[in-house]
């Protein structure tokens, strides 16, 4: 007899809302830059920047279209009426300080619209302005990662300590030996071993190894220190053009004792403020188009592409997102009465110059309901009446 196959392997849960409609949050002390990167973002003076803390209460929200080469390539190609690039969707949050999980200042509203997001954009300041003061006396950046990582994960305890109490109520009023009770049971040593990370290992619950039950309970959880973060490095326009601060070596070394693995990418909010006033968005650094970037994979977002005359346009899915998904991105109706996707890459369409010349070629393929949507797939969708 043939041997027997071995079982797929499960795919990886990951940590996080199971959704293509993703937000990330721009998180900071006060004043740092948060609401000024944000306008830079939106391109229009939609946050309160100003120069007091708590200038932002209200968040504010941007989609911010995702720089990408191939669009750009397939706009000029295609030559549509219509370009719809994918967008990252921004919310510009409230300031934190010393104090925000016991709800110091604006603590409690801060914290429920940062477990509302996503993923954090971190803005640290690094550069000196006696014209913009510092909620705690001077700059030290250092200092405001770790009073927001301590807020952060002091709430996350509070959390999950509720948590635990109410779920061992609702163990014990289960039977003892039921499916119901050894599933209570479980997730309540999942969630203790989440307070015990956070609150004795002093660990983001996002740096743990978790296997995917595991990862079920702590999605259900909705902890901050679970969300992806990315550090931005704010710098004056000097510092940032000679690429040096006394800062950035100590930054770095901070993320990687406490937060190994996470990017860092230093900007310059001034800089980056002067270029658009002289040119527009097109007159920015590079470094605005890599946070975009950055922030969209953070969140393990990526895009497939429709392309015709009438328009070109991408569509933003997570990750492992099979074909009925994908293509529901688009209309509910196109997953439910999903037939199959006939689809190419985008390299092949470069390199051969034409639709007419991928189908020759023979690398256009019909997809079904198991295909795994792979970033820069063009495709077209047939659904049943």
């Amino acid at each position: 007899m043939a041997p027997k196959k071995a079982a797929a392997a499960e795919p990886k849960a990951r940590l996080g809302k199971v959704s293509n409609n993703l937000r990330i949050g721009i998180v900071g002390m006060p004043n740092v830059g948060k609401s000024s990167f944000f306008n830079c973002l939106a391109k229009a003076d939609l946050g309160k920047a100003a120069n007091f803390p708590y200038a932002t209460i209200d968040p504010e929200e941007t989609k911010v279209p995702v720089p990408d080469d191939r669009f750009t390539w397939l706009c000029q190609t295609y030559k549509p009426k219509s370009e719809v690039p994918a967008f990252l969707t921004c919310i510009d949050i409230a300031g934190l300080t010393a104090g925000a999980s016991t709800g110091a200042g604006l603590g409690n509203a801060f914290l429920s619209h940062v477990r509302s997001v996503d993923g954090i954009f971190q803005v640290v300041r690094c550069f000196d302005d006696a014209e913009v003061i510092h909620v705690e006396g001077d700059v030290n950046p250092v200092r405001d990662m770790e009073v927001i990582s301590k807020e952060l994960r002091l709430k996350d305890i509070e959390w999950v300590e509720k948590q635990i109490d109410t779920q061992k109520k609702s163990a014990r009023s289960a039977g003892n030996n039921s499916l119901e009770d050894r599933k209570k049971k479980e997730d309540l040593g999942t969630m203790e071993k989440v307070l015990h990370m956070i609150k004795e290992e002093n660990k983001d619950v996002r740096k743990g190894e978790w296997n995917n039950k595991e990862i079920d309970v702590i999605n259900s959880m909705m902890l901050l220190t679970a969300k992806p973060v990315i550090y931005l490095v704010n710098l004056s326009e000097k510092d940032y053009e000679r690429k040096k601060n006394k800062w950035l070596p100590k930054i770095k070394e901070w993320i990687d004792t406490n937060n190994p693995g996470d990017q860092l990418i230093p900007f310059s909010v001034a800089l980056e403020e002067r270029l658009m006033g002289e040119g527009g968005m097109e007159n920015t650094t590079q470094s605005l188009a890599r946070i975009i970037r950055s922030g969209y994979d953070a969140l393990d977002l990526i895009r497939y592409f429709t392309c015709g005359q009438p328009e070109c346009r991408a569509w933003t899915i997570r990750r492992g997102t099979k074909a009925p998904q994908a293509a529901g991105v688009i209309h509910s109706d196109f997953e439910q009465k999903f037939v199959c996707g006939h689809k190419f890459s985008f390299d092949d369409l470069k390199e051969l110059g034409s639709e007419s010349a991928v189908q020759s070629g023979g690398k256009i393929s019909q997809i079904g309901k198991t295909y795994e949507m792979v970033d820069g797939d063009i495709v077209t969708w047939k659904a049943g009446a």
